[in-house]
């Protein structure tokens, strides 16, 4: 009998990863296809004799466009379900790879970048980059995938899951850090150069898409569902209103601001740190593609392992201000060494801090917001790190052609303050009833 009750737990649970299957593997997909491209895109600027501030405008194109089409995802995933929003997300993916290749033709032709002055201005014009920004405009309307698959794990998970499926998620994710960049450099490196590094990438999309129509059940029934209610674009940039008129518990609005802060000293590190390892040691695509492999390991070690026990031990309050402790001094460690592995030594100190800090926002959201807002809420949350990364690596980009390493220093004080932050909410919340 016992071993038969084993045998029906075991079932069970197995049954359930099933249902989660899917979104692992969106989730795996997902990175890879935008971390595959970390170690080209800077050389595919440099060719084109770009300036830095064009690299971090091409980064804010696609969560520009992300940010405004992320809510309206969200928001439509709630009344429609979530299945058919995945769908039309990944075929966006899809399409923008295929834009993305036209680019590669018409660099092959017309390499040569023109410059022109306007009031006083220079401004800086190449048809190949124009394209690859249409591209990741495109990529970026579709991009609300992450919110709606963040609300689809919500749905089909327990509380007590829901404390830890993030932390596993993230795993995932470093994963694909890990595997995504290693393959960019090294298709880039080949006689088509970045033309391999797409086709690879839209084999990906287009894995993901078959996953998502044939494995992923829809996980949100329709007594379930919220009417749609017609959707401003223009009310998408007062996020402050979005929030209120939801008017979710007081631990969510304060996690919400916390993620502001996460998403801005994201904004900066994502922007900057290629630019940096290139700098400091003359890296080539190959070159960064290993050192974001050595960064993805560290990722998905840290997420997959890590995090899960020191969540459990905490909980996700202490976990994340513990992580915004250790972003602080590893922003500042970066910058004391140009020797390779005395630098892989003190990033694992900033590694370990985005590792801890990064799942708790959603497993938060997931498991204090209104069930019937969960693809809403989860949509704001993303909106804010899209808005982040749309305004800022063109800032961090150009600071970082000023300024150099010694950015890194003054982004330590963003964290700083995330901490002192979330140590507040704490002893707050041992006072109020959220």
């Amino acid at each position: 009998m016992c071993t038969f009750e084993a045998h029906l737990t075991n079932t069970i649970s197995f049954l359930k990863n099933l249902k989660i299957l899917p979104a692992y593997l969106l989730t795996f997909v997902n990175v890879i296809g935008f971390s595959i491209m970390i170690p080209v895109l800077p050389f595919i600027v440099k060719e084109a004799n770009a300036p830095d501030y064009v690299y971090g405008l091409l980064l804010s194109t696609y969560s520009f466009f992300q940010f405004i089409g992320s809510p309206y995802l969200g928001k439509l995933s709630d009344s429609k379900g979530r299945k058919p929003i995945l769908i039309i997300s990944q075929l966006g993916t899809l399409l923008s790879w295929v834009i993305f290749g036209v680019a590669y033709f018409v660099a092959y032709n017309t390499l040569e970048a023109y410059t022109f002055t306007f009031m006083g201005q220079v401004f800086f014009f190449s048809l190949p980059l124009l394209i690859i920004a249409f591209a990741r405009i495109a990529d970026g309307l579709t991009g609300g995938n992450i919110s709606v698959t963040n609300a689809y794990i919500s749905d089909i998970t327990t509380l007590d899951q829901k404390k830890t499926i993030f932390g596993t998620l993230g795993g995932i994710a470093g994963i694909g850090f890990v595997i995504g960049p290693a393959i960019g450099g090294i298709t880039a490196s080949t006689s088509i150069g970045y033309l391999g590094t797409i086709i690879t990438a839209a084999c990906v999309s287009l894995i993901a898409l078959i996953s998502i129509m044939l494995l992923l059940k829809e996980s949100l029934p329709i007594d379930k569902r919220r009417e749609y209610q017609k959707h401003n674009f223009i009310k998408s940039f007062n996020l402050v209103k979005r929030v209120n008129l939801l008017n979710p518990k007081l631990i969510v609005k304060q996690v919400l601001i916390l993620k502001v802060l996460m998403s801005a000293t994201m904004a900066f590190y994502i922007s900057t740190i290629v630019l940096y390892v290139i700098d400091l040691f003359q890296f080539d695509p190959k070159g960064v593609g290993f050192f974001m492999l050595v960064a993805g390991v560290f990722l998905g070690f840290n997420q997959a392992v890590i995090y899960r026990k020191v969540v459990v031990k905490l909980g996700e309050l202490k976990t994340l201000a513990v992580g915004f402790i250790l972003m602080a001094i590893g922003f500042v460690a970066i910058t004391l060494t140009d020797v390779l592995w005395v630098y892989m030594v003190l990033y694992y100190i900033l590694n370990l801090g985005l590792s801890l800090s990064m799942p708790v926002f959603n497993s938060l959201i997931s498991q204090h917001a209104d069930q019937s807002k969960q693809g809403e809420i989860m949509g704001i949350s993303e909106s804010i790190q899209s808005l982040s990364n749309a305004i800022l690596p063109v800032i961090s980009a150009a600071i970082y052609g000023v300024i150099a390493y010694k950015l890194y220093i003054l982004l330590a004080f963003i964290p700083l303050v995330g901490a002192i932050l979330t140590y507040r909410l704490m002893k707050k919340l041992k006072t109020n009833e959220c």
